[in-house]
């Protein structure tokens, strides 16, 4: 029993000895000093405003700004001939008490017309191809004047709203209609609307398109 121990003894003392001294290094080992790995000749140590700035995110752009509400907003002008197409355009919007008139009078430097047709029976005819052609606002010149018996389809203070009403007619069909001056005193109307805040307004404006030569502004 002695002798087994010592054996065992022995043994342990050989495993030990071999395993210290004559067993390989670890594969995985590093056998290269700590301080060689850092090689702290390379390190650099810098500040904080050395370090890169980091990017800054882009902030969305806002939406456009809706435009101003205005208390008061007045369309036109219309003749007494026109003034029933624009309460017509204006009826969808059912401004009630918040729609009023204005009547003025304004000198017509334009309109836009058919020549003298030399007869009332020859204006009366050519009245008829109009609304055939789908116009409705026009008048027959009966006074004792060098316009007698024409057609006037509209006047206007500036030569752009009247050579605006005659592309519109020629777009229906109109052909012998055509603009000149015309020096007139016309009793005009204006449509106010108060109470009026951005969604009105945009409406105002899109209704204001639809009819040649008005123009939609703030109340005086």
């Amino acid at each position: 029993m002695r002798t087994l121990f010592f054996l065992l003894l022995l043994a342990n003392v050989a495993f030990f000895a071999w395993s210290r001294f004559a067993a390989a290094p670890d594969a995985g080992g590093d056998p290269l000093p700590i301080g060689r790995q850092i090689e702290p000749e390379k390190l650099k140590i810098i500040s904080p405003a050395d370090l890169p700035a980091a990017p800054v995110a882009q902030k969305p752009a806002p939406p456009p700004p809706a435009p101003p509400p205005v208390a008061c907003l007045e369309w036109g002008s219309f003749t007494v001939a026109d003034a029933p197409r624009a309460e017509k355009a204006l009826e969808p919007l059912e401004l009630g008490t918040r729609l009023a008139q204005r009547r003025s009078e304004e000198t017509a430097g334009w309109w836009v017309f058919i020549p003298p047709q030399g007869s009332r029976q020859g204006a009366v005819k050519k009245a008829t191809e109009l609304k055939a052609l789908g116009v409705d606002d026009y008048f027959i010149v009966q006074d004792d004047s060098e316009h007698r018996w024409a057609v006037s389809l509209g006047v206007f203070r500036s030569v752009e709203a009247a050579q605006a009403r005659l592309a519109a007619l020629r777009g229906q069909g109109v052909r012998s209609a055509q603009v000149g001056p015309r020096g007139t005193v016309v009793a005009k109307l204006w449509y106010q609307v108060t109470s009026v805040d951005a969604p009105l307004q945009a409406r105002l404006r899109d209704i204001a398109r639809q009819l040649e030569g008005s123009e939609l502004k703030e109340c005086p």
